[in-house]
């Protein structure tokens, strides 16, 4: 898709206004915008880079960063951005308090290690979390929002999101309605996600854009834009179900998108990489891409995560700690 070429209800091309569109644009308020005002966004925002050049830019990032952050210092820091994951059908109360009485164990047990971010579970597995978590500043994430299709009500959307929130949940991940954004409908987009964000309360929304299933650097970047102006607190790359997961470069697209709308509004989005990351390696490679783009301000549990089941036993294995 052109971001150059947008056209709106009002028949107009936008591509020979861009005077008028930037008078406009900075009195927009980038959290709750007017949704005619994507358009507007985009243009501001300029066009998405090329696969091929996306590709190529985040390799070299990787090669020439990968070394020196691979280390133990690293590796201890990205421990704390991991969001602790089970999303299974086979899911039970006593798999879920298993889990958590890891994280509980580990506590204090390696005061140089912090702890996992968060322990992200299914809607209905929250309130088991909330009863057997013991360990200090380890959050609460519940996948919501008809997770991981999205393809049901808002209506029953909002009520799950506010059924997790009133059960504990301090974070909710939800997926984006891609048939809304493959339709350009960024009005439904916007009303349904703002909606989702007033149920969530005081708890952070994540949502997913399935970075897998849209595939381009063009639909990442719209996506993106989309999410982060309908009151996204994390961009999230993909749900880890039926799609490809994360990939470097998905997350230097949302990188690069995150960067420029906080140029633009000063509001710090972060980021969440899930799907697929089970090595040490591959973690460190996102925290590289996170590190060159977005810079060091961005490499804490408020602005970064890493969603996985099985990175926390390969890090501390590396450790030398389990």
């Amino acid at each position: 898709m052109s971001y150059q070429h947008q056209h709106c209800n009002c028949g107009h091309d936008h591509e020979h206004e861009h005077d008028h569109e930037h008078e406009e644009i900075q009195g927009m308020d980038y959290d709750h915008p007017q949704p005619d005002k994507f358009h507007q966004a985009f243009n501001q925002f300029g066009p998405a880079e090329k696969d091929d050049m996306v590709t190529k830019k985040a390799n070299d990032i990787i090669e020439a960063e990968f070394k020196d952050n691979f280390n133990d210092k690293v590796l201890k820091k990205i421990h704390g951005f991991i969001d602790l994951t089970s999303l299974t059908s086979l899911d039970t109360r006593e798999s879920i308090l298993k889990m958590v009485d890891k994280v509980n164990d580990f506590e204090g047990t390696s005061p140089e290690i912090p702890n996992v971010a968060a322990i992200c579970v299914y809607p209905i597995f929250v309130s088991t979390v909330k009863q057997g978590l013991t360990a200090a500043n380890v959050n609460i994430a519940a996948v919501s929002g008809g997770f991981p299709a999205s393809q049901t009500f808002t209506e029953v959307k909002i009520a799950e999101t506010s059924l997790c929130v009133s059960d504990g949940a301090d974070e909710i991940d939800v997926v984006m309605n891609l048939g809304y954004l493959l339709e350009d409908d960024f009005e439904a987009i916007s009303d349904e996600l703002n909606e989702i964000k007033e149920s969530c309360r005081e708890a952070k929304l994540k949502v997913i854009l399935e970075t897998g299933a849209i595939a381009t650097a063009a639909n990442i970047w719209k996506a993106s834009i989309c999410a982060m102006y309908s009151g996204a607190d994390f961009l999230k790359t993909s749900t880890g179900k039926g799609y490809p997961g994360a990939s470097i470069e998905a997350a230097f697209v949302m990188c690069e998108a995150i960067k420029k709308y906080y140029t633009l509004t000063n509001r710090k989005v972060g980021l969440k990489v899930a799907g697929g990351i089970r090595s040490a390696e591959e973690a460190v490679k996102y925290y590289s891409i996170v590190k060159s783009i977005l810079g060091e301000e961005w490499l804490n549990k408020d602005l970064f995560r890493i969603g996985a089941s099985s990175l926390v036993g390969d890090i501390e294995h590396r450790l030398g700690i389990n």
